[in-house]
């Protein structure tokens, strides 16, 4: 089956596909011969958006008319199953931007996460009459993402997503290093082995290095809780429910660092992900207890259900002590953000406004959305603790996502830029070219500002 419904060749057999924006149909419709213009008031074709209608044609190759929306990302994205299977090419050839942004939409439309219970049908197929490598390689990397989200913990416990990770370098010749269960203590990472301790498939810490030395130096962060109870601060049922994807960030920056290799992008790159599961034992970590962390700052646990910031803060004390050009993390880290902003724009905090500026215009120019919230340092000494330096969370039920990024901010060593993402990385419900489920939020934005600066003076950070 092809996953993504795009073909390099043009089939004998392809129908013409004639996509017109909602706006344009009148216009579209004056242009048309007189038998096209009668047979659409005969049959009282309205022009709705997401209406389909096999034009009549004396002649091969047929024409089906799709009316779409006016957002070029997904103006094509419900039709791989909403169109019979078969070939299809476009009756007016894309260029440029518009053409990518609608393969794109096509190709995410066309997944479907089939591990378990396989599709009914396969996508239908367009063909890409430019150069669509480029395009494959987006969908790889949101596949991969969307793919690893989907499964259950079950089969996407620590050593699980470790396994993904050494399939990843292997098939990119990058290097990967995983430390494992008491060896993170003797390595230095106690909050990873804390949070993860109690579960019977042992904490880790991937670390995956790729690329050349002299070139700008990169690390991808991504909290990888592979499942997350809550801890002895147990969740209800309704909020465990989906936290099988309490690993997305990891996802986010295995799936980023596929499209950074595939693409051969000029930079050192080194992605870091804390593996584990948020389990209930009688070794658990407990609220009350004082960890010392890598960087030496001591936390206080007020909830072990804001698990995610104690193992993203020793993977980022680690990004530092290279001294990396960039670092960026990325995290499903609180219900707040999805309070500020829904299920679909992800947060984003900077402590480089260049940075912040250059990722937000590569996301609006590339139809990736993201928003940036405040760093509001006011709100810091809120996680002051009484008997350790920090807690881990407080009573308030304000600014948590703020307060989140506050406490991570406070393990990446000043002068260093570093842009944090609070994703959902989960589709609540199915619209065109997004099915229910896993997500990749923000990583073409990403991805496209690291492409543009790569090669200027000053590159990455801004």
């Amino acid at each position: 089956m092809n996953r993504h419904g795009l073909i390099e060749s043009l089939p004998a057999d392809a129908a013409l596909l004639v996509a017109v924006p909602k706006s344009r149909i009148a216009q579209w419709r004056e242009t048309q011969a007189p038998d096209i213009r009668q047979w659409l008031d005969r049959s009282r074709f309205r022009g709705d958006a997401g209406a389909i209608a096999w034009l009549p044609a004396d002649s091969e190759p047929a024409r089906v008319l799709v009316i779409t929306g006016e957002e070029p990302l997904f103006a094509l994205a419900d039709l791989p199953y909403r169109l019979p299977e078969g070939n299809y090419q476009l009756e007016s050839s894309l260029t440029g931007a518009a053409a990518h942004l609608a393969l794109l939409g096509w190709g995410m439309g066309s997944y479907r996460f089939t591990r378990y219970k396989g599709s009914e049908r396969a996508p239908a197929r367009l063909f890409a009459d430019s150069n669509v490598t480029t395009v494959l390689r987006e969908l790889d990397a949101i596949a991969l993402v969307r793919d690893l989200i989907n499964t259950p913990a079950g089969d996407m416990l620590p050593s699980h997503l470790a396994e993904s990770a050494e399939n990843l370098a292997a098939e990119f010749g990058a290097d990967c290093e995983i430390t494992v269960g008491d060896a993170l203590l003797t390595a230095n990472f106690p909050t990873i082995h804390a949070v993860g301790r109690a579960s019977t498939n042992a904490p880790r810490l991937i670390d995956l290095r790729w690329g050349d030395a002299a070139h700008p130096s990169v690390v991808l962060v991504g909290k990888g809780v592979c499942f997350d109870s809550g801890g002895l601060d147990i969740k209800g049922a309704a909020n465990m429910r989906y936290m099988k994807k309490d690993m997305g960030g990891a996802a986010h920056a295995l799936g980023l660092a596929r499209l950074i290799m595939a693409n051969r992008l000029p930079i050192q790159l080194r992605v870091l992900v804390p593996a584990v599961e948020n389990a209930i034992a009688g070794n658990a970590f407990r609220p009350g207890d004082i960890i010392r962390t890598r960087k030496g700052i001591t936390v206080e646990i007020d909830n072990t259900d804001a698990e995610g910031r104690l193992v993203l803060c020793d993977a980022l004390a680690l990004a530092c002590e290279s001294r990396p050009t960039l670092i960026i993390d990325f995290a499903t880290l609180t219900g707040a953000a999805r309070t500020a902003l829904g299920t679909e724009v992800p947060a984003m905090f900077a402590n480089d406004d260049a940075l912040a500026r250059g990722i937000e215009d590569a996301g609006n120019t590339h139809a990736d959305p993201i928003w940036r919230l405040p760093l509001h340092q006011p709100y810091r000494k809120q996680l002051d603790g009484k008997v350790a330096d920090m807690m881990n969370s407080t009573s308030s039920a304000y600014g948590g996502a703020i307060l989140a990024a506050l406490f991570l901010e406070a393990f990446v060593t000043a002068g260093t830029p570093w842009a944090h993402f609070d994703v959902m990385a989960w589709n609540t419900t199915t619209q065109p070219g997004r099915p229910e489920g896993g997500e990749a939020m923000g990583i073409r934005a990403v991805y496209a500002h690291l492409a543009r600066r790569v090669d200027q003076p000053n590159p990455i950070g801004g």
